[in-house]
């Protein structure tokens, strides 16, 4: 998501079971899980939930839109919204969930710094009975649905009871490219990453910027969408999810790190990049300032005709045919322990994850996950991204956020990019400092 490029990064789950050692070990006993659950929302007479989320913008109008779709099938149900900015939501939802006023279903930040802390102060439901009423471990592919869960001592992340569910909607990190610009260069989108670098060599030669990239921030999307192009899903996953038989060496990250210091030697980024903000990057990409450009969708805020301007690109790795991107549902659905409908909740969650939410995102532009079988717009842009999601649903491909692998990697990773682009770090230092970092955390310093 685009705040993950200057705040922090949502992740998303490993196709294997990997161990991950919480710092300071297990917390105290889980809550009780619901053993009797229902979904007959209907029979549960008058009810008002109360729903608290950071979306803004598209993303505020999918969510208002799924609250008056569910309040119209279910009359006796009232859903009262707040939207509260993402930070404070995050940082706050803690005191808000210990309040016996606060909400009964909020979006959490994954990881252990939100979810995993929400869940062992027992601060939110377990939803292992709701799971298996409503099928989510059938429905949801392994690699999303990973990133909701934990044991129930709290020693493991990415295995064991579900605390948190998805919605039917997706961010990734993949290429946008102008359509105009590749015309002109006479030449068809790539397809390979050799066939990326190919066509950067040409957009230089034409006196064009090949990829848009702004400094100031720390941008990562440009290092971490590399880094799904060289490491393998698996490791990726059990780095982030803490294994310690895993390095960033076997990640990709030093390959990525290497392929973006060439980019910036042969000057196929922005000019003056290093004093060019994330904000002003992106709008002048969409104004026609670069070729390519690795974005998280949805970031561009493409509408109307700027959708056929567009086409976005999911790369295959670079040796081999398998697709790994980095991907997740835009947030957490938790549902307050303290709630006294939990049941009514879970039908909200579970509505989420429906058909009707897929379709509703794609209605406004956003990428929808979870539902193949939704209508899209004959748009370039839309079409493109929905492909990726297929792709990466079938090749099982999701990769998580790598900043997920500890509270304080995203800063890591972010500076580092800029000592790297400014020829101050070497790519094994570069790996070698987000090693140093998890291993920290790991051990609970």
């Amino acid at each position: 998501m685009k705040r993950a490029a200057v705040a922090t990064a949502l992740s998303v789950a490993a196709a294997l079971i990997v161990t991950a050692c919480a710092p300071g070990g297990g917390g105290g006993p889980a809550p009780s899980a619901p053993t009797k659950v229902s979904d007959d929302v209907a029979a549960a007479g008058n009810v008002t939930l109360k729903l608290s989320d950071f979306w803004g913008s598209a993303e505020e109008k999918w969510i208002v839109n799924l609250v008056d779709q569910f309040e119209a099938k279910y009359p006796n149900v009232k859903i009262e919204r707040t939207r509260e900015d993402w930070g404070q939501l995050v940082g706050t939802l803690n005191l808000q969930l210990q309040d016996a006023n606060g909400p009964d279903i909020a979006t959490a930040n994954n990881g252990w710094s939100s979810l995993g802390t929400l869940a062992k102060g027992n601060l939110v439901l377990n939803l292992d009975a709701y799971a298996k009423l409503y099928g989510w471990d059938k429905k949801v592919p392994t690699t999303i649905a990973r990133q909701n869960k934990f044991t129930t001592d709290f020693t493991t992340i990415g295995e064991g009871s579900w605390f948190a569910t998805p919605v039917a909607r997706a961010s990734l990190i993949g290429i946008y490219y102008n359509v105009d610009k590749l015309k002109a260069l006479g030449v068809e989108p790539p397809t390979t990453l050799d066939e990326l670098e190919a066509d950067a060599v040409k957009a230089k030669q034409a006196g064009q910027t090949p990829f848009s990239y702004s400094g100031v921030d720390g941008n990562t999307a440009i290092v971490l969408g590399l880094q799904a192009l060289y490491g393998s899903e698996k490791s990726i996953n059990d780095f982030v999810y803490g294994s310690k038989n895993v390095t960033a060496t076997k990640t990709g990250m030093t390959e990525a790190a290497t392929t973006l210091t060439k980019w910036e030697k042969n000057g196929w980024l922005t000019p003056n990049f290093q004093g060019i903000d994330y904000q002003t990057s992106l709008a002048d990409f969409v104004d026609g300032k670069g070729v390519f450009r690795f974005e998280y969708t949805g970031s561009l805020g493409l509408s109307g005709d700027q959708l056929d301007k567009f086409g976005y690109i999911q790369l295959p790795q670079a040796s081999g045919s398998t697709t790994v991107g980095v991907g997740a549902a835009p947030g957490a659905m938790v549902i307050s322990a303290k709630s006294k409908h939990p049941d009514v909740a879970a039908a909200f969650l579970n509505f989420l994850m429906s058909k009707e939410a897929s379709q509703a995102a794609v209605d406004l532009g956003l990428v929808p996950m979870l539902n193949p079988d939704v209508t899209i717009p004959d748009r370039l842009s839309q079409q493109d991204e929905v492909k990726a999601t297929v792709t990466l649903d079938a090749d099982d491909g999701y990769v998580p956020y790598f900043d997920w692998s500890s509270p304080t990697m995203l800063d890591t990773i972010s500076q580092n990019t800029q000592l790297l682009l400014a020829g101050k770090m070497a790519p094994d230092a570069f790996t070698k400092a987000i090693d140093t970092d998890r291993d920290k955390f790991l051990a609970g310093d």
